[in-house]
């Protein structure tokens, strides 16, 4: 049984799919052409396949990209062709298959993309799974920003999808080839940086060559199509964020029974720099989902909760562990859940968990200092109350309560900044 499903999971299926799809909205019609990809087997026999297989083993699934067509709707004007990114991968971009795509590599990687695209400024990195992030930060050199990002969340990394915004050098390539991943996406490989990655077999490496085009994403929809259990489906435009620097961040005031309530302190530079971050990494993001950054880089992330207080609560219990997991690996070369299972056979002293409890709780696991990132507006105090607790200075988010006067006091009270969006960012 444990081998059929370790071969379930190496199996690449054939697919039903037909090689074109055509798509009429009124009069407008859009052409897409199913992508594959050819390679040798085992044999040295070329083969062609599409995707691995969907979201699970047993699905079949079809990746497609837009080839003709120019959608027009209510004077938005939606992708057009030859624009494509991750549907428009060739074989040349695929450096290594690896155990060949699935639909979620795709995915993870498009999200990865999509955060990426407010993120060019800097050298950054994605780490991302089941098409939520695991950890984004920005540094000094690509090296640094994906060592901060793996950080940020060392057990969730394992197996994710990597996107980078700057060619791999060989001191980047080293560090991703340390750990376990099954995608890595980048513009471009330097010399010896892609021997290196290679040293991971399964690994699947793709050059990601139109990405110094991201930005022109930041103002284009894509039409939105949600497939119904019954057959029907939804349609709607993409969203755009409105959001593209700090003038566009409004300092939260609201009125009240005929009061006006405002916040008291306005963000720091350093603030100001987090609370942006913060809200670039929320757009690939599922709803409802609270996030702490700090310093460029994600600390705790909490994503797809019905209630906002306990997902605010979820991303502080997320960053407590992976900072206790971070020192712990950094000290003692384990995982910290190791080390809990070690302490517990009686196999290493309780004072090394101890140390790693204490310091853990004296740095509020790094949430000191960070600010907080809300999707949508905070209905009661309650919410933002969490992130006061552990230290947070600045709190963005959309606005627009009817409490937003008992969440402007909650912040006024403790010396905290708030500035609202006025555009909630909701995914699902």
């Amino acid at each position: 049984m444990a081998e059929d499903l370790k071969k379930m999971y190496r199996t690449v299926m054939e697919d039903h799919f037909p090689d074109s799809l055509r798509m009429t909205f009124g009069d407008q019609e859009l052409i897409y052409q199913k992508r594959s990809w050819k390679f040798p087997d085992a044999g040295g026999e070329i083969i062609e396949k599409g995707l691995r297989y969907g979201e699970n083993p047993g699905q079949e699934a079809a990746l497609y990209e837009l080839v003709g067509g120019n959608l027009i709707l209510g004077g938005c004007r939606f992708i057009d062709p030859n624009n494509g990114l991750v549907s428009a991968i060739r074989e040349e971009d695929m450096l290594q298959e690896g155990k060949h795509p699935g639909k979620t590599n795709l995915t993870d990687l498009d999200n990865g993309l999509n955060i990426m695209k407010y993120l060019m400024g800097k050298p950054a990195a994605a780490i991302l799974k089941h098409n939520n992030p695991c950890g984004v930060a920005y540094g000094g050199t690509l090296a640094e920003a994906y060592r901060r990002a793996n950080r940020a969340d060392r057990i969730a990394a394992f197996g994710g999808c990597l996107v980078l915004n700057r060619p791999v050098d060989k001191e980047t390539a080293v560090l991703i080839a340390e750990n376990y991943l099954e995608v890595v996406g980048a513009p471009d490989y330097e010399e010896g940086a892609l021997e290196i990655l290679k040293g991971r077999a399964n690994l699947r490496i793709i050059q990601l060559a139109k990405i110094d085009r991201l930005t022109e994403f930041l103002s284009r929809r894509f039409v939105d199509i949600k497939s119904l259990i019954d057959g029907g489906i939804i349609v709607q435009q993409s969203p755009l964020n409105k959001v593209k620097g700090a003038a566009d961040l409004i300092l939260a005031e609201t009125t009240y029974k005929d009061k006006t309530y405002r916040i008291e302190r306005p963000p720091t530079a350093r603030e100001m720099e987090d609370l942006l971050f913060g809200w670039f990494v929320e757009q690939g993001v599922t709803s409802n989902s609270v996030l702490y950054v700090k310093d460029g880089c994600t600390v705790g992330i909490g994503t797809g909760e019905q209630d906002r207080v306990g997902v605010a609560e979820i991303a502080v219990y997320k960053a407590y562990q992976k900072y206790a997991d971070a020192l712990c690996f950094d000290r003692y070369g384990i995982p910290y859940k190791d080390l809990e299972l070690a302490v517990e056979q009686g196999t290493r002293p309780k004072e090394e968990k101890d140390r790693i409890d204490a310091e853990t709780a004296e740095a509020k696991a790094g949430l000191k200092g960070s600010a907080m990132v809300s999707d949508a507006f905070f209905p009661f105090r309650d919410g933002v109350d969490v992130g006061i607790r552990q230290g947070v200075t600045a709190v963005v988010q959309p606005g627009g309560s009817m409490r937003d006067w008992e969440v402007i006091g909650a912040c006024n009270e403790a010396g905290v900044t708030m500035v609202l969006t006025g555009q909630r960012a909701f995914k699902h």
